[in-house]
């Protein structure tokens, strides 16, 4: 669990359309195996330390024939940014993916000044 403490609590959220595969004939759309995309998010405000990140599927446009394997995540998360992960295997066939994202932690509260 994370403590605050005397810091305002802020929140931070967003999406984005990690990659479109269909189109192009993109790797998660004609590959196999592993495969995985990694792409970098800055948040708009530092938090002061690491915040909370939660990652999800805001959109997937996957291929029914073949087994739907997916996996995505949250990672390198820092006080600036975070990575987000995304992942398949074998058969999976994936044409497209949007993820949101909700990251929450301590702030500067307005009233705080430096001494």
């Amino acid at each position: 669990m994370i403590r605050f403490g005397e810091s305002s609590v802020g929140v931070a959220r967003g999406a984005l359309l990690l990659f479109s595969a269909f189109e192009n004939g993109g790797e998660m759309w004609t590959g196999s195996g592993p495969r995985l995309v990694r792409q970098r998010v800055t948040f708009g405000e530092s938090f002061l330390s690491e915040p909370v990140v939660h990652v999800s599927l805001g959109m997937w446009d996957i291929d029914a024939s073949a087994n739907q394997r997916v996996d995505i995540e949250a990672d390198r998360i820092t006080p600036e940014g975070f990575d987000v992960v995304f992942r398949t295997w074998g058969d999976t066939r994936v044409a497209r993916v949007r993820a949101e994202w909700l990251a929450f932690g301590p702030v500067r509260h307005t009233d705080d000044f430096e001494v």
